[in-house]
């Protein structure tokens, strides 16, 4: 199984229309997006081509509607909320706060990079949708509430500090 799983990894043109068929179309939405885009909601690839396209493939097809200048600024918005995170947790009134603010907001990091990697081929397909992004209630919310949490964190450390 493994063996298989790793063998369609490298060269999922090895079998293009069975295992590797997710992976291709990604790659194949990404390249067609270009520099600047297609334009939102002008995605080609999303209609019957990217299986899940809603869920764990949606940076491929962000990437093919605002192509890889919107990209990279998705990609930096993600490396911002880790740094203000860090910045949230260094400047915290107790060390529980601060390991709290920095463990939630590696887990979207990490969920964040994990998925990109998928999307690219840069590691094997895992099924980690992309923070903010994918579609599904339960995730955004409690997404939306790690994210209250660090608030709460950085809301409490500047008002023992001021």
């Amino acid at each position: 199984y493994w063996g298989h799983r790793f063998q369609y990894w490298r060269d999922p043109w090895a079998d293009a229309t069975g295992k590797g068929y997710q992976t291709i179309q990604s790659l194949l939405s990404i390249g067609s997006g270009g520099v600047f885009g297609r334009g939102i909601g002008q995605s080609m690839q999303k209609y019957l081509w990217v299986p899940e396209p809603h869920n764990d493939f949606i940076f491929a097809i962000v990437c093919e509607e605002i192509g890889l200048i919107g990209a990279l600024v998705i990609i930096g918005l993600f490396c911002a909320l880790l740094w203000r995170g860090f910045m949230i947790a260094m400047r915290a009134a107790d060390k529980f706060g601060a390991l709290l603010t920095i463990g939630l907001v590696c887990q979207v990091g990490l969920q964040a990079l994990l998925n990109i990697l998928v999307v690219t081929n840069t590691i094997p397909n895992t099924g980690i949708s992309l923070p903010f992004f994918s579609y599904g209630g339960t995730a955004i919310v409690i997404l939306l509430c790690e994210m209250g949490v660090v608030l709460s964190v950085s809301r409490y450390s500047s008002v023992n500090k001021g």
